[in-house]
């Protein structure tokens, strides 16, 4: 790989995996306190508004019997922007995927895409409206190949039938040709070339959660959900999803919902963030601001209690 990544990183995956750097950064020349809260908190203002967004979500809570998974979360991701979502485990953020996207619909609050309310909106719908996603563990069919886990990722575009299936030479064969088009399109994007025909379950993880990458994509989505896509990576691999991620984003005009620990990589590619813990938001805005704010310092490394 020899395009640039961006910015924040190098021109080839190795580089960029050298200039990513785990922990939080040094704050000791930074504005502290309610000034760098203030700021965050503007800086959101200013870039987090509901016009022309992708993707606008209100007031979401859920809840599970008596316990309060997510609430009062408010989000805003515009067009082409990846948008970090962290905080530690426990804290909500898969429940809030898991709201948008339908599985689990909010008790309370609205989501809605490029405008339109799909709040408890089934997932199958919620998918052919431009919604794909990756699963926080890995949700592939063992005992087959790649290119055919990949595949199954149009299903939102395929008409199936027993009518259809019968006549397949005369009413179906050509549909079939345009997804594997796409397909192989995606194939190339990811550089899967060489395992294609491979059974998924013998593949390292880092090439199982590009395989899931390339699955989502194919689908053809506005707005992609990734949660937690780089979990278990060296930095070499964490390096190449970082670059995959970006050329989506350039190259397939989609936003990006990214979950993510690693907070070098919220750093390094998301336009801004929202950080939870317990299930409320405790800070929002550019990542290098809100990854020094004392409450989510707090949140990951533990605080005084007495």
């Amino acid at each position: 790989l020899t395009s640039t990544v961006g910015n924040n990183c190098g021109a080839t995956p190795g580089r960029q995996a050298d200039r990513i750097t785990s922990g939080f950064p040094d704050t000791s020349d930074e504005p502290s306190g309610a000034n760098r809260i203030q700021m965050t908190t503007s800086r959101q203002t200013e870039n987090g508004t509901g016009d022309g967004a992708i993707l606008e979500c209100n007031g979401i809570e859920r809840r599970f019997g008596g316990i309060v998974a997510v609430t009062g979360v408010d989000l805003v991701i515009q067009p082409k922007e990846i948008f970090g979502l962290v905080g530690p485990n426990g804290s909500g953020k898969t429940t809030l995927t898991n709201a948008i996207t339908g599985f689990y619909p909010p008790n309370s609050g609205t989501v809605r895409l490029a405008g339109k309310n799909i709040t408890g909106m089934a997932p199958h719908k919620v998918a052919k409206l431009g919604v794909a996603r990756t699963f926080q563990n890995l949700a592939l069919f063992n005992g087959m190949s790649v290119l055919d886990n990949i595949l199954l990722g149009r299903h939102i575009h395929m008409k199936p039938g027993v009518l259809r299936t019968a006549l397949y030479w005369w009413a179906a064969q050509r549909e079939e040709i345009e997804n594997r088009k796409i397909v192989e399109e995606v194939i190339e994007f990811l550089q899967l070339e060489s395992i294609r025909h491979e059974l998924v379950d013998g593949l390292p993880i880092g090439l199982k959660k590009r395989v899931e990458l390339a699955r989502a994509l194919v689908a053809e989505p506005q707005m992609l959900i990734l949660d937690e896509p780089m979990a278990g990576m060296n930095q070499e691999e964490k390096g190449y999803m970082s670059r995959f991620i970006l050329d989506a984003r350039a190259e397939r005009g989609v936003s990006v919902l990214l979950i993510e620990h690693h907070m070098d990589v919220i750093i390094g590619i998301c336009d801004r963030m929202l950080a939870l813990n317990y299930g409320e938001m405790i800070a929002s805005g550019i990542p290098k601001e809100v990854v020094k704010d004392p409450r989510v310092i707090e949140a990951y490394v533990g605080g005084s209690h007495g």
